[in-house]
């Protein structure tokens, strides 16, 4: 089901057009008009889902299989020296657009991008305390 004022949706559905790179009945595969670095793309579902908790289990996964083969395709046709596969659920977590998208980036040595995070530390006892609270 689309979702009317999803401008995602839209752009899935072919409704709005884009620089579309792949597309088939469940999927469409675009270009991102703010690129990070050069190829950088979105998968779109077609079907609406806010984010990863409302996404089905059977688009989740078809999802990776379509990323994998599109990083193959991106390593030969751009020749990148790597991808980042970037996913944000919730505004606290970076997510602008309230439409699941998988961003894939293609990475080019001494490209100047940072996407990374500064590791924390966490004693033994509170990984096992968050550990407890998740699994119980």
């Amino acid at each position: 089901m689309k979702k009317e004022n999803c401008i995602f949706c839209k752009i899935a559905n072919g409704e709005v057009p884009s620089k579309t790179l792949y597309e088939d009945e469940k999927f469409r595969i675009i270009l991102d008009l703010g690129p990070i670095d050069r190829g950088h793309a979105l998968i779109l579902p077609k079907e609406h889902a806010d984010d990863l908790y409302e996404l089905p289990e059977e688009s989740a996964s078809a999802i990776m299989i379509l990323a994998k083969k599109m990083a193959v395709k991106m390593a030969e046709k751009l020749h990148c020296a790597g991808l980042n596969l970037v996913q944000n659920n919730g505004a606290a977590a970076g997510q602008t657009v309230c439409h699941f998208h998988l961003h894939m980036i293609p990475r080019y040595s001494n490209d100047g991008q940072k996407i990374n995070w500064v590791p924390g530390s966490a004693a033994e006892e509170e990984l096992e305390a968050v550990r407890r609270q998740i699994v119980e």
